[in-house]
């Protein structure tokens, strides 16, 4: 079976196409820039070099039409006609209350993703769009949608509900929802595949540190805490967001910028993060270049993150009653070995001990603990386009 795999953003569109079940991925690629100039996409069919197709993208729907072009025609084509296409998989961030699971998507699946969008404005209408385009692209190709929100439904209120009225919970579904959970359950899976354990008998420790960055607490194989909340703003430190923030402190700054809503939501958004404090770089890789020259504030932003992830894995093993596994995924767990160190340096009393022999090794899955931890601690590559693969041709089949 034929699935295309489809992550809309703002002004992008990722996208890989997997023959399925033996999950081989025949085609990938980034629809970049979409509305903006210099757009273009990058393709790459599988045994081939990439190539790098510019032309004007005004809309999503128009960048999609463009890659079921590419990916059929007779120079860059791995399949032969759009019609070989017998499913799409959609990444959707917010799926509220209403979805703990992978869905079929419906009319009604439709609707209620259009009202979640007032919990996720920056991502779940892009994402809608990539949905309304294979409608009109594909209108007989059934689609499924898979969200970063639902391997989080399986937290207990205790865990998700926030402290405020709770008529307001009642009223608005404000709560703690979580995000990357497509990524945390791959790599908590795959992480017991490698050690050869049972996840329903595990506690388990997941870091999902990129540019947004998150900490889940699995318990038996079910999320039962995270560090982001009802938006992706709350829990660790990330490129540009705040993490954690004492809501007084946000209304006194407010109060004194004497900024209005819109303006206080992109500061906390935009330019706080690594890139507040650092005044350098959002991206890790620039602040440890500059921490290395002896930039000061650098150097305190990339202390912050890290101490920001061990309060977090400390926190959770409290939670969990103990832990079995730490798994390190996302741009920084995987390819950053000295954020990896930083954070585990000083848990030796948790029973983590490391193998340093190959604690430099980046970008590959990965045991960092010695064969005499306690604690087993392992680096996973992400790879949320194939767990969308795999749910979608699981409901489809």
């Amino acid at each position: 079976m034929k699935i295309i795999v489809l992550n809309c953003g703002s002004s992008s569109i990722k996208y890989q196409l997997f023959d399925m079940p033996s999950s081989d991925v025949i085609a990938k690629g980034l629809v970049d820039k979409i509305g903006l100039k210099g757009s273009a996409i990058k393709h790459k069919r599988t045994g081939h070099d990439a190539v790098v197709l510019e032309g004007e993208i005004l809309n999503h729907q128009q960048g999609i039409e463009y890659l079921l072009g590419i990916i059929t025609s007779d120079k860059y084509g791995s399949i032969d006609s759009i019609s070989d296409i017998q499913a799409v998989g959609h990444r959707v961030v917010h799926g509220a209350e209403e979805f703990s699971g992978s869905v079929l998507i419906t009319d009604k699946v439709v609707e209620a993703l259009e009202k979640a969008s007032d919990l996720a404005p920056l991502h779940n209408p892009p994402n809608l769009e990539g949905i309304y385009a294979m409608q009109q692209l594909l209108p007989d190709v059934s689609q499924v949608g898979v969200f970063d929100t639902a391997f989080h439904q399986t937290m207990p209120e205790h865990s998700y509900l926030y402290a405020i009225p709770y008529i307001l919970y009642e009223k608005y579904k404000i709560r703690r929802y979580g995000f990357h959970g497509t990524s945390h359950k791959y790599v908590s899976a795959r992480a017991c595949e490698i050690l050869g354990v049972d996840i329903k008998e595990q506690k388990i420790i997941t870091c999902h540190l990129g540019n947004g960055s998150s900490v889940a607490a699995i318990e038996n194989g079910r999320s039962i805490d995270t560090s982001m909340g009802m938006t992706p703003t709350e829990g660790l430190i990330m490129g540009t967001r705040t993490g954690d923030l004492d809501p007084g402190a946000l209304l006194y700054m407010a109060n004194k910028e004497d900024t209005s809503i819109n303006y206080t939501s992109t500061l906390i958004n935009k330019f706080s993060g690594l890139l507040g404090i650092s005044g350098v770089s959002s991206d890790m890789r620039d602040l440890e270049i500059a921490a290395e020259n002896g930039n000061k504030r650098a150097a305190l932003a990339l202390n912050m993150f890290a101490y920001r992830v061990k309060k977090y894995i400390g926190s959770y093993a409290a939670a969990l009653g103990g832990v079995d596994i730490i798994v390190f995924t996302g741009g920084i767990g995987e390819r950053d070995p000295e954020t990896r160190k930083k954070v585990l340096a000083g848990m030796e009393f948790m029973g983590v001990e490391i193998d340093l022999t190959n604690a430099d090794i980046k970008g590959e899955e990965l045991v960092l603990s010695s064969e005499n931890s306690k604690v087993k601690v392992i680096v996973v590559p992400t790879d949320e386009e194939l767990m969308i693969a795999r749910d979608t041709f699981e409901i489809i089949s």
